[in-house]
């Protein structure tokens, strides 16, 4: 397993977070996803062997979540 830190401009209100890490918890290969509301921070448990970061990134943007 590895893990990944990003930010997401969105992550620090309880809908959106609620709908990130829905939206990460169903993609295959990734074993948890925590966000902190205090700044966005993501921290994701991934199996580098079904997804990669840049899948995962590319996930978040499609469901309109800004990268920072």
């Amino acid at each position: 397993m590895k893990d990944m830190t990003i930010f997401v401009k969105e992550a620090t209100h309880e809908k959106p977070i609620s709908d990130l890490e829905t939206i990460l918890v169903q993609m295959e290969g990734i074993e948890r996803a925590l966000v902190d509301i205090e700044d966005g921070e993501v921290k994701i448990v991934y199996n580098e062997e079904q997804v990669s970061p840049e899948s995962i990134k590319t996930r978040i943007k499609q469901h309109g979540m800004h990268l920072q």
